[in-house]
């Protein structure tokens, strides 16, 4: 039972002993927090108690080996490599985590998320010892990609030509009571429990408040495993400074296991050190591994943030702080103890199905650069960036600062660009959109681009984006399309259709209804745009042909019909209008007055002071990202919403443009995620000059979201190589050395749009699914080659093998089931079996795709 894995995990990237510093890989569950993996091996940022809490850890955290030979010759030494020489130097000596320990003089770290090893070797020491880590991350299983754990092993291997007696301790002092900001624990008690195959301690509360976000319990438990020896140190008494790691240390290291000490010898500290080790005899060149689960419960969420952000209420100060909303995954355990004891009996199964999507993803034929943004920017779904409500829904920040969440409310114009949630986990992407519609749309069809919580404040925002307003009906056809439930989308069709029909009010988007945005215009670069501008015009025509489909589906013609003539009209406008010979440019018309625009559309805060003359406009210039809506409609399969020549002619500009290769002369007054020696798009150029003397505050920046979706864009429209220099571009600068590969920011850490990264993995693969017809479709390839596919539910392989005249295809399905009854390859003819298949895993469709295809 509970046996670990003998193959090796898989290896995407590896990072030498240079490029440790930054890395810091998360380890935990969609909605329920996280602790940080460290590239030295060290666990950071615990960020599990429902807030951001970079830098935070408990006073106390640790592994460590013990290894004694026979002679008696013993060694003991913290499960780390060494300290970067950053963290040297401080008022006080280094300020990093268990500074004061012994440690590994090598140091690797290797990664394909969500496993991470950190490899450690020392000639001093007998052993080589391995901490991987990692939480299950599995397709289409939103429950077991969202457990509340980090699943922490020690691999070890006897390196010399005698018997080893080997021990690894697992410490840690119960924080509880503290989240990294406020907070302290008081009176928290530890307890040791052994049962149902599970051992180790219980850390629970004392007088913490049990109504406080901070209120909760933790476990560090060990699975039984046979030849294992479990010793436990529910509580290091402190009799003076920092002795309680002195004693553990002494204790530990005299033979590897741990002495209990009788209770109450001691004053205990609020916050009381426990540990507990494993131990056990390795034979000469053996190997073995010891598991460690350590789980936790913090049930009382508060509403956005505990530091008033995201308070809306009394003048935006809620009454008695802001409300609780509580977490889904503790709605599934009672405490720790019981998260891990339920996690531990499906461990095996866990870590199985998440290595098979992992093995069946690296394995993928993408370059690799692709699959590392893909896979590694996962990571931000298990940060604090990310949470779940007890009804299961998922709501967003934008991303998360140190302390406190970045932007809160699901922001509609940011969440539009990642693609990740909807092609891993459907359902959680379907709940989405039922907020976005069902909740936050009134009835006049302004939709709330951020949205309030407990959802009875769900309008309260009362502010409307176009581009995250149009992109929601979009998303809205993508995840029907990609589900095929019609009383779904039936249920949420007269809100989707007021939300668009909203473009047409007084003072609207499009009110004199000609196909083409020109009104106040507030967008994803914080400010509104006066007149029309590629980046809205392309959301509101994927808008329009998303409605329009729908409509068609749902018997609504009139309206359908109307969406159509909008789109034409609009499509045959900016093409002749807006491209200027090399792409697309903003024309800037300033609105008669503020009586001229509808309420909700112009944001008290941000955008332009002077109607008559507006700052902060795009203008003539290059934008990186003013095809989103054609990347958009490419993904949901809704074909070309402007003239392709244009298209591949404005993609050749950006990268043409907008790509630096260096930014030793760049200037930018505002934030700066690229320096020195390093590549990337900006924001926007003017090539043709006449930049405004004002433009959007970000034009000079670079930011990875934008960045992929101009590289997907690429892609879509055959500039493969283009756009895959623009992804290794961003990868090298997530490098662990600069910067956290598992951490790409824009406004906050973890940022959302990031997401957009997957979308590189269903553009070079050409896979779509569409339920409703139960086609799938996928690109060709001159040789040989085999990718991963998902469409939220299921997930799998697709391998073709080209000959002379026709291609052999195999469809596997690794997770879920998958029915099928066309399969699609481009440039053949479709397949389609005499009866639509339901493809199960171990019983894969293999049929031949030719001239006279059939299966």
């Amino acid at each position: 039972m509970n046996q670990p894995q003998t193959t090796p995990w898989p290896i995407l990237r590896s990072y030498d002993r240079d490029s440790l510093a930054r890395i810091a890989m998360p380890i935990g569950g969609i909605g329920t927090g996280t602790i940080s993996l460290g590239g030295r091996g060290d666990l950071r940022d615990w960020e599990n108690v429902n807030r951001p809490a970079k830098g935070f850890r408990p006073r106390q955290a640790l592994l460590a080996v013990h290894a004694r030979t026979a002679d008696g010759h013993a060694t003991t030494r913290a499960l780390e490599g060494p300290l970067d020489a950053s963290e040297y130097e401080g008022a006080d000596g280094s300020h990093a985590a268990n500074h004061g320990l012994p440690r590994f003089r090598n140091c690797a770290f290797h990664a394909a998320y969500p496993f991470g090893q950190v490899e450690l070797s020392d000639p001093a020491v007998p052993v080589t010892a391995t901490v991987e880590a990692f939480n299950p991350l599995v397709p289409g299983d939103a429950n077991a990609s969202g457990l509340p754990i980090a699943v922490l092993r020690v691999r070890l291997r006897n390196t010399t030509d005698q018997p080893l007696h080997v021990g690894v301790m697992a410490a840690m002092t119960n924080h509880i009571g503290a989240d990294g900001t406020e907070g302290a624990p008081a009176k928290n008690v530890n307890t040791f429990r052994s049962d149902a195959g599970l051992s180790g301690l219980f850390m629970q509360a004392g007088d913490v408040p049990a109504t406080s976000h901070n209120w909760g319990s933790l476990a560090l438990t060990t699975p039984a495993q046979s030849g294992h020896h479990v010793s436990c140190r529910p509580v290091v008494p402190i009799h003076s400074w920092g002795t309680d790691l002195l004693d553990l240390w002494d204790d530990f290291s005299a033979d590897g296991q741990l002495d209990d000490v009788p209770p109450g010898s001691t004053p205990v500290p609020n916050d009381p050190l426990g540990a507990l080790a494993v131990s056990l005899t390795l034979a000469p060149g053996q190997s073995s591994a010891i598991t460690f689960v350590l789980a936790w419960h913090f049930p009382n969420r508060p509403s956005w943030s505990p530091n008033g952000q995201g308070a809306w209420l009394n003048n935006g100060r809620c009454a008695s702080g802001d409300p609780i909303i509580g977490n889904y995954y503790t709605t599934q355990f009672t405490d720790a103890w019981d998260a891990a004891a339920k996690a531990t009996t499906r461990l095996d199964a866990l870590e199985r199905d998440t290595l098979t999507f992992v093995r069946a993803f690296c394995d993928s034929a993408l370059p690799p650069a692709v699959k590392e943004a893909a896979l590694f920017n996962l990571s931000t779904l298990r940060t604090q960036t990310c949470f779940r409500t007890p009804d299961g829904r998922l709501y967003g920040w934008e991303g998360v600062f140190e302390r406190h969440g970045s932007c809160l409310g699901s922001c509609t114009h940011v969440w539009n660009y990642e693609q990740a949630v909807p092609f891993l986990f459907g359902d959680l992407a379907r709940t989405m959109r039922e907020v976005e519609f069902a909740h936050a749309t009134r009835d006049d069809g302004l939709m709330s681009f951020r949205v309030h919580l407990p959802l009875e404040f769900a309008t309260k925002h009362g502010m409307a984006a176009a581009d995250g307003q149009m992109g929601c009906v979009m998303k809205l056809y993508r995840e029907w399309k990609l589900s095929g439930d019609d009383a779904w989308l039936s249920s949420l069709w007269p809100k989707a259709k007021a939300a668009l029909s909203f473009c047409w009010i007084k003072g609207g988007w499009d009110a004199d209804r000609d196909g083409v945005m020109e009104g106040c215009q507030h967008n994803t670069m914080d400010v509104e745009y006066y007149g029309p501008n590629p980046q809205m015009q392309g959301w509101y025509l994927g808008a329009l042909r998303a409605a329009e489909e729908m409509a068609n589906h749902l018997c609504d013609d009139a309206f359908a019909r109307e969406c159509r003539g909008l789109f034409e009209r609009g499509r045959a406008w900016m093409d002749e209008h807006l491209f200027n010979g090399q792409y697309y440019e903003h024309q800037v018309r300033p609105p008669a007055g503020p009586d001229s625009i509808a309420d909700g559309l112009r944001h008290p805060r941000f955008g332009a002071r002077d109607l008559s003359d507006p700052d902060f406009q795009l203008g003539a210039g290059c934008l990186v990202d003013q095809l989103v809506g054609q990347y958009m409609a490419k993904i949901c399969g809704l074909g070309d919403l402007h003239d392709p020549r244009h298209v591949r002619t404005t993609l050749g500009s950006i990268f043409k443009h907008n790509r630096h290769e260096e930014f030793f002369d760049h200037f930018n007054p505002m934030r700066s995620y690229v320096l020195g020696d390093e590549t990337a798009l900006v924001m926007a150029s003017y090539p043709l000059g006449r930049r405004p003397r004002h433009p959007f505050p970000y034009f000079n920046e670079v930011m990875t979201g934008f960045e992929y979706t101009a590289a997907v864009g690429m892609m879509q429209e055959g500039l493969r190589g283009e756009g895959l220099r623009v992804i290794e571009a961003i990868r090298a600068r997530y490098d662990g050395r600069r910067r956290n590969p598992f951490d790409e920011a824009e406004c906050g850490r973890h940022y959302a749009r990031a997401m957009a990264s997957w979308a590189a993995v269903v553009a070079l693969t050409g896979f779509s699914y569409d339920a409703r017809t139960a086609s799938i479709r996928f690109a060709q390839t001159e040789q040989p080659a085999t990718f991963f596919w998902s469409n939220g539910y299921a997930w799998g392989t697709f391998t073709q093998r080209p000959a002379e005249n026709e291609i052999e295809a195999t469809l596997a399905v690794l997770g879920g089931s998958v029915r099928v009854a066309e399969l699609m390859i481009d440039g053949r003819e479709p397949v389609r079996p005499s009866t639509a298949v339901v493809v199960t895993p171990g019983d894969p469709l293999t049929v031949r795709v030719g001239a006279a295809a059939g299966v």
